[in-house]
């Protein structure tokens, strides 16, 4: 027997939610309409090249979509791109991308499952690698899906047609990126894939291909890229602008509270589990001048933190920021670390975890980030004696207690 599906307006009511683009929209009602009566779930696809080992916020606005499409009953199929990842998806992208070898990719790809899982059901979740097909396809094979698409098609795209005009070079294997991606959604038979607006070239692709192999195309859902806390550029974690989801509830609070106002709705609306009404009722309360949106942040906060650690981490978290941030101290559980012999400060930041390399830390002491003992440190090359008790301070929120 098949499942029960709600009815197809209220299915796309929730599927509309932060959504830019529904390629056809009258496509996907039909789809939906023929999901409604036979019982049958759509196949919901994204894919996520493992290129770095975590996931941020900016990743999760596709997984709660893909969640959202769960709840209403759908299956959903995860691709993670260990060969599309080999390649490097171009899009917006200035020039060739560095290729990664498969076992960095691998290797990248070990942490995405366990990630993926704070979102999305397990059960109602697939799991694939396209590396399971492009593995094993011939070079006969390999032409076969070259020869689906024009060179000049492949030109009409912004970043191939703005590198082509200034000369500068696009590798042949860039073109394949999107054919990849494409016959992925035939490998799978992808009802809808899900994917940023940046993506939307490459999904437009995705229903071209499908037809050339003799499947019903695909619909195409973009959503928004999702703002760094700079509040200007898109969150990465190349730029330092990202929140990561297992990120310490102490960090991720203090990083929500530092967005600008102006992405507080985004950020409610695309990647908190908030219903519907409560957006209206975010929306009408940051329109009203009366209302202080410090308030709506904290309630951002609180939401995400929970979302990832739970409610009594949410709590000790805001509670932490309030002790650091408003009544300026220090909170009493920071960490210990026992100084026993004289120690470069950089290298002792990285020995505590406090930054993720020599780099980092030389970085934030140039930019006034480091205090020791409330004293701005301004020496690279600082070296710690063994003298009772001191207190280290790391850009906004790391605290360590250096002990002898």
């Amino acid at each position: 027997m098949g499942r029960k599906f709600p009815p197809v307006e209220e299915q796309l009511k929730i599927i509309a939610r932060g959504t830019v683009d529904l390629i056809p929209l009258e496509e996907l009602k039909a789809k939906l309409q023929r999901s409604y009566e036979t019982g049958e779930p759509l196949r919901i696809k994204q894919g996520f090249d493992p290129t770095a080992p975590d996931i941020h916020l900016g990743h999760t606005v596709g997984l709660r979509k893909l969640r959202q499409f769960q709840e209403l009953g759908h299956q959903v199929i995860v691709i993670i791109g260990d060969y599309t990842g080999m390649v490097g998806d171009p899009s917006e992208k200035n020039a060739t991308r560095p290729r990664l070898t498969h076992e960095e990719v691998m290797e990248n790809a070990k942490t995405y499952e366990k990630q993926f899982f704070k979102i999305l059901d397990p059960e109602k979740t697939i799991i694939r690698y396209n590396g399971e097909w492009f593995s094993k396809m011939s070079f006969a094979e390999i032409m076969e899906l070259a020869s689906k698409f024009t060179v000049a098609r492949m030109l009409e795209r912004d970043d191939f047609a703005r590198r082509f005009a200034k000369q500068q070079p696009i590798s042949i294997h860039e073109f394949f990126y999107p054919l990849m991606q494409g016959y992925d959604s035939v490998m799978i038979r992808a009802d809808v894939e899900i994917g940023a607006t940046e993506q939307k070239f490459n999904l437009v692709i995705g229903r071209q291909i499908q037809r050339e192999y003799g499947q019903e195309p695909q619909i195409v859902l973009t959503l928004p890229v999702l703002e760094g806390i700079d509040g200007v550029q898109r969150m990465s974690k190349s730029l330092g602008n990202y929140i990561g989801i297992d990120e310490a509830p102490e960090e991720m609070f203090g990083k929500v509270m530092s967005i600008p106002d102006e992405l507080i709705y985004s950020y409610f609306e695309l990647v908190t589990d908030v219903s519907l009404d409560e957006l209206q009722e975010i929306k009408q309360q940051l329109e009203d001048p009366t209302v202080n949106p410090v308030i709506l942040k904290r309630r951002l906060a609180r939401t995400l933190v929970r979302m990832y650690h739970g409610e009594e981490a949410a709590r000790h978290a805001e509670e932490h920021f309030d002790l650091v941030h408003k009544k300026k101290e220090i909170p009493d559980d920071i960490p210990v670390y026992k100084l026993e012999t004289s120690r470069r400060l950089i290298d002792l930041m990285v020995e505590a975890g406090l930054v993720s390399g020599k780099s980092e830390a030389r970085r934030l002491i140039r930019q006034g980030g480091v205090k020791l003992d409330g004293q701005t440190v301004t020496d690279e090359l600082l070296e710690l004696q063994p003298q009772g008790e001191r207190v280290l301070k790391v850009g906004k929120r790391k605290f360590l207690k250096i002990t002898s």
